[in-house]
């Protein structure tokens, strides 16, 4: 079958979806990757349809990727899937093999390795891809450590190659209404679609139609090499799917864009066609250090890697709670801060996640601007954000607010057993403005000294 695209005819069946958002003729990645997928692999699914069950589980997926070979059984045990059927995207007749998928050590630390090959030719194509076997991801924080290449490790270079990490669901029927992808990373180091590279592409998706052809997505762009390791994290929550890379913000999607069910995960590399191929057989590699999903949990992109941090610490190189950790806010880690002499809850005002908004004291609600996360890191998270202390201050009067979490002194709090809620950097507590009690009553920081305006419990 031939599929009409803004660059011609694509042969063997599988097109990519052109970006509508876009003037140019830029086709997405991963539109019917998970259709050629499931031909021989049974996907299922934790969650069906519209995601909601189980909607207040806090579960985390992590893994290190600590493995022998794409065949080792705790990998495919731990449900990982390499690819090994035939199908789009990419160059007709290219192979796509579970020896493509390696675990190599880099800098210390076991890796996943996708290796993609061409000589030119379908025949002599190969191409890598990992999914989940399990459609359950949905709403919460992903992340994954990703080294995107800019050159071949061998052969010459120039080829349109893709190096990817999303997240997708089947396409049901055409223009499916639950349809649902997120391409977290589209990274095209030669360009390719009629695009000049290195450039890197976040799409999300509300649906399609494959023949005649229609796509409706938006996206974002980075026009720059990536060449090296990047930590990337998408927070889907809200309506909106926000986009870090190495904790910047490159992308917030949100409106009809938003996924409207549960999806596998991907990383694949593949070649978006073989115009550009020069000489004999050039290979490509991608590689992945971690991948961390919270569970209905939104997590900056600090607070991800501190997660990880934390698991390996501890000596953990997988972990899966996904349909087994409590409800939000019933693990002991997540919840209301209450004050001891109010009896009301430190509260986040009109539960507006904007920086600089001076936290206070109000009647205990159960929102989700009173539950309060104490992270691996030592910070004290709510509604994507982190207590502060006002312009990292030590001095008594510093307003405690809620700003963007960083990682520094300023947002590190410790509820020690005396029930005082500590700043180590300044080695001061917080403290209700004026020793008050009533509803809206302001928080600062100050000298510890007993009082009930400074005791807090859990």
């Amino acid at each position: 079958m031939k599929i009409p695209t803004a660059n011609g005819m694509l042969q063997g069946g599988f097109a990519m979806p052109i970006r509508l958002t876009s003037p140019r003729p830029i086709l997405a990645v991963a539109a019917l990757v998970l259709g050629t997928a499931l031909g021989a692999v049974a996907v299922t699914a934790a969650t069906t349809g519209q995601a909601g069950a189980a909607a207040n589980s806090c579960g985390n997926v992590f893994d290190d990727f600590n493995y022998a070979s794409s065949s080792d059984s705790g990998f495919t045990g731990h449900g990982w899937v390499p690819r090994g059927n035939a199908g789009g995207p990419g160059v007709p007749g290219a192979t796509w093999s579970p020896a493509q998928i390696t675990f190599p050590t880099s800098g210390g630390q076991k890796v996943m390795q996708l290796t993609a090959s061409t000589d030119g030719t379908g025949a002599g194509t190969r191409q890598a891809e990992v999914l989940s076997a399990q459609k359950r991801y949905f709403e919460g924080t992903y992340a994954s450590r990703i080294r995107f290449t800019d050159a071949p490790t061998s052969g010459n270079d120039g080829d349109h190659v893709n190096e990817t990490f999303f997240a997708i669901s089947p396409l049901n029927g055409d223009l499916d209404p639950t349809y649902s992808e997120l391409d977290f990373s589209e990274y095209l180091p030669n360009g390719g679609w009629g695009e000049a590279g290195p450039i890197n592409y976040q799409t999300s998706w509300n649906t399609y139609r494959p023949d005649p052809w229609y796509a409706d997505n938006t996206h974002s762009e980075q026009q720059r090499s990536y060449d090296g390791w990047h930590d990337l994290v998408v927070q889907v929550s809200g309506g909106h799917a926000k986009y870090y890379i190495d904790g910047t913000l490159v992308g917030d999607h949100s409106g009809k864009f938003y996924p409207r069910q549960t999806m596998t995960v991907n990383w694949n590399l593949w070649f978006i066609d073989t115009a550009a191929h020069t000489g004999g057989t050039a290979t490509y590699v991608q590689q992945v250090d971690w991948f961390l999903f919270a569970r209905n949990q939104v997590l900056s992109p600090s607070a991800a890697t501190a997660q990880v941090a934390a698991y390996r610490a501890a000596g953990s190189t997988f972990t899966d709670t996904f349909d087994t950790a409590p409800a939000c806010g019933a693990n002991g880690n997540t919840g209301a801060i209450v004050g001891n002499g109010s009896n009301r809850c430190i509260d986040i005002p009109s539960a507006n996640a904007a920086d600089g908004n001076q936290l206070q004291i109000w009647d205990c609600n159960g929102t989700n601007a009173q539950q309060w996360t104490f992270n691996a890191d030592g910070s004290v998270g709510a509604m994507g954000k982190c207590m502060d202390v006002s312009g990292g201050s030590t001095a008594d009067g510093a307003n405690i607010q809620l700003w963007t979490c960083n990682g520094t002194g300023a947002q590190k709090f410790t509820l020690t057993a005396a029930g005082d809620l500590v700043n180590p950097q300044s080695n001061k507590c917080v403290d209700v403005e004026n020793v008050a009690t009533a509803n809206a009553s302001k928080l600062h920081l100050w000298t510890c000294n007993g009082a009930s305006n400074q005791k807090w419990h859990r």
